[in-house]
């Protein structure tokens, strides 16, 4: 059972319940309750927790029966399905990591354009305070610039804090695995 098998794997491996909940960046609770079978551990937590155990999630999800109750046919289904279903938590671990490497870029990605674009506009000022604003056309494109301007100047601030929150956040959670 997993509950047995979290406490056992723990055990194993020295560690008591807030180190592993330290690894796992949760609280002694947490491990409490997975180790008395009140709650289970999502996919994502599976995997780390595997990993932190350094064992597989394989063996952390395995029952095994009396070995005079596993006849060969049976053995070899329960190996089949234990093998199907560590394939899939390895893809729920990869998907994991494609998630984060994806924050990760789109956030370094923001912060840069935000940074250039926030250079720019300082070193070349607001050229267009000094166009002839008689013609209406000039006066319409001037109005637009100076109000992507306003936005652009508005929005920098937040947009620099949500990325680099997104860069700290894939950072600290690759740490973890």
């Amino acid at each position: 059972m997993l509950s047995e098998n979290i406490r056992a794997a723990r055990e194993a491996k020295g560690l008591s319940q807030i180190e592993l909940a330290a690894r796992l960046n949760v609280v002694r609770q947490t491990i409490s309750k997975w180790e008395r079978g009140r709650s289970v551990p999502d996919a994502d937590l599976l995997v780390s927790l595997a990993n932190a155990l350094d064992v597989s999630v394989n063996d952390l999800l395995s029952e095994m029966p009396a070995p005079e109750a596993v006849d060969s046919q049976s053995a070899g289904d329960l190996r089949a399905i234990a093998e199907k279903l560590e394939a899939v938590n390895l893809w729920i671990a990869r998907q994991g990591i494609r998630r984060r490497a994806v924050l990760e870029g789109v956030s370094v990605a923001v912060l840069a354009a935000t940074s250039i674009g926030f250079a720019a506009a300082f070193v070349l000022g607001s050229p267009y305070l000094g166009w002839d604003l008689s013609d209406p056309e000039t006066a319409v494109m001037a109005t637009m610039l100076h109000g992507i301007e306003w936005a652009f100047v508005r929005a920098v601030p937040f947009l620099i804090v949500a990325a680099g929150v997104g860069v700290f956040l894939a950072a600290r959670r690759r740490q973890v695995f």
